[in-house]
């Protein structure tokens, strides 16, 4: 049986790398080995808890360990630098999303991966829940006919649990690269781009800034045009009353020329539910269907998404494969993020080019 491959966690201050870790023990194929942070008292603490090597900075890291595989979770204007560097190194890289602040800073981390011939991927997990994945299947088959529109929300509160989760760098717009829509926003983008195989090349943004200690968006809106001609309407934003079950508030929908469907994913538990309504025959005498998913929910970051999303990478990694979500789905992310805040800043629609 081959070593498991050597794991190295670049940046501490954020909210996901200890939910990590419980799929990384369970995955044999990985092992962590190191961790790193600027504050050396988070990264020793994180090290002892976890029985790791701890640096204090990732040059460092970088330089006294011996890397199959990264996982950067740094201020997002910090991870293009870092994973360029770990590419040099032939390390195989997984960026949190977004991945950068700016849809350059991801370029640099997608050229410098292919440069090095090494894995490069960020962790839009929600292609890899089995409802979405129903919902994939059922828009291929064409139950839904042409899709007409589709509506995402995504809203997760407060901006507290960042400064609790000593990560308030993501408050700051140079940092993160901007609020919600950002950090948030770029699942759905991403998910609405894989269910509909198209891409976004117009938007309408609107921001709502609410606090005014932050230089970052409370709430951002925008509606988004694809090449097929469907909108998307969405709906991102940090305030969600903390009453909130478990704090979000997450919806998706679309609507097509001969049915719809539409999901609001409970994001803890084990149960969820998908609503189908459509005229296909293929529904025969029920029009109406509610289907039901009783899922696994290991511990650990997003459950079962989270598990399998580590697992498939090791294997990647393994058979010298691409990741499935790639440098490409990172950066059209991006550019949609970046077109939204460019329209709300300008109050007009902006084109989204891809370069």
């Amino acid at each position: 049986m081959p070593r498991p491959l050597r794991v190295g966690i670049l940046g501490l201050g954020h909210l996901h790398p200890r939910t990590y870790m419980p799929h990384f023990e369970a995955v044999a194929a990985t092992q962590v080995v190191a961790a790193c942070d600027a504050d050396a008292a988070l990264a020793d603490a994180f090290a002892a808890d976890f029985g790791l090597r701890a640096y204090a900075g990732w040059k460092k890291l970088l330089a006294e360990e011996t890397l199959d595989l990264a996982y950067v979770f740094l201020p997002h204007d910090e991870c293009p630098a870092a994973a360029a560097a770990c590419a040099a190194k032939k390390v195989h890289v997984v960026v949190e999303k977004p991945v950068a602040s700016t849809t350059a800073g991801c370029r640099r981390i997608v050229q410098a991966c292919r440069r090095h011939d090494v894995l490069f991927s960020a962790p839009y997990l929600w292609r890899l829940h089995p409802v979405c994945r129903e919902m994939k299947r059922l828009v291929d088959a064409g139950v839904l006919g042409r899709i007409v529109a589709c509506e995402g929300r995504c809203a997760a509160g407060g901006l507290h649990r960042y400064v609790e989760g000593r990560a308030g760098w993501m408050l700051q717009k140079e940092k993160s690269g901007g609020g919600p829509m950002a950090n948030l926003g770029v699942h759905w983008i991403d998910l609405f781009r894989w269910l509909l195989g198209s891409e976004i090349v117009e938007v309408i943004g609107h921001n709502v800034h609410v606090s005014p200690d932050y230089d970052i968006e409370d709430n951002s809106m925008a509606i988004c045009t694809f090449d097929s001609g469907t909108i998307l309407a969405l709906d991102i934003s940090y305030t969600v009353p903390d009453s909130y079950p478990h704090g979000r508030d997450l919806y998706l929908a679309l609507r097509g020329t001969e049915g719809c469907m539409s999901f609001a994913p409970a994001f803890e538990g084990t149960r969820q539910t998908l609503f189908v309504c459509g005229n296909d025959p293929r529904f025969g005498g029920a029009p109406r269907k509610t289907i039901q998913f009783e899922l696994d929910d290991p511990p650990g970051y997003c459950g079962s998404m989270g598990r399998e999303y580590v697992a498939e990478i090791a294997e990647d990694v393994r058979r010298r494969r691409p990741a499935a979500i790639g440098g490409v789905d990172a950066v059209r992310a991006l550019e949609v993020v970046e077109a939204i805040y460019q329209s709300a800043h300008s109050g007009r629609a902006v084109r989204v080019v891809s370069r």
